[in-house]
């Protein structure tokens, strides 16, 4: 299925959730704010969140400092 993430065309197996996007992101156990269709998703839900075809995602990872 064809997705959009941060801007960007992205295919994915028919079926992935946002933990099979942030593995293929490279992102697994990152820190990281993620957005489907302008509604933020909590972590503890990534694992059962299915995500379809046209989808737009947000994935911003967090970062510390001052």
């Amino acid at each position: 299925m064809r997705l959009t993430v941060n801007d960007q065309p992205t295919d994915l197996p028919d079926g992935a959730t946002i933990v099979t996007l942030l593995e293929r992101l490279a992102l697994p156990g990152t820190r990281v704010a993620v957005e489907v269709n302008r509604h933020l998703v909590r972590r503890v839900d990534h694992a059962a969140t299915a995500l379809r075809e046209g989808d737009v995602i947000e994935v911003v990872t967090l970062v510390g400092g001052g």
